[in-house]
């Protein structure tokens, strides 16, 4: 008798995972999934800490299972994605690439993944890994931490679409 090991791909969380990604568009799941694939090979062992929050699905990515100790993350808004550089007022960014005037968190809108293979965009993760106050384990994990009772439509309402006021159509 052979024993399977199931893999991270067919484990209920990744499966759940799937499922909260899949209740948007699908230009959004897939800035969404191509975005999680970059930034598991660029942060390799961190802990992805899901939240389905009212205002969109939250991925952090921290070196410990609590969320404080996040240093990046994307959230999955109806018509976009935002890559959250959650101490991003302290990185070095010549090229201005970082969008937000707040004193601490600073994002990037993701129109494709490919932005994630940029050269400047991948000096601005390595940076935020470094800010991490722990050291990343070595094997990744994803734990869904919360799951809000409401929640805001997961894709927009069809006036939004005629509008067409976001980055993603």
């Amino acid at each position: 008798m052979t024993v399977r090991r199931r893999t991270v791909r067919e484990s209920p969380t990744a499966k759940r995972l799937d499922a909260f990604i899949d209740a948007y568009t699908p230009s959004v799941a897939h800035i969404a999934r191509g975005a999680l694939t970059r930034l598991r090979q660029l942060l390799p062992g961190a802990v992805e800490l899901v939240g389905d929050r009212y205002t969109g699905l939250v991925i952090g990515f921290s070196p410990t299972e609590r969320p404080a100790d996040a240093t990046l993350s994307i959230v999955l808004y109806p018509r976009w994605v935002n890559l959250f550089f959650l101490q991003g007022a302290v990185l070095r960014d010549p090229k201005k690439l970082l969008e937000g005037t707040g004193k601490v968190v600073r994002h990037l809108t993701l129109r494709d993944p490919a932005q994630l293979d940029d050269r400047e965009v991948q000096a601005l993760v390595a940076q935020a890994r470094l800010q991490a106050r722990a050291k990343f384990p070595r094997r990744r994990r994803t734990i869904i931490k919360s799951i809000s009772a409401k929640r805001s439509p997961r894709r927009p309402s069809q006036s939004d679409r005629q509008q067409s006021r976001g980055p993603v159509a």
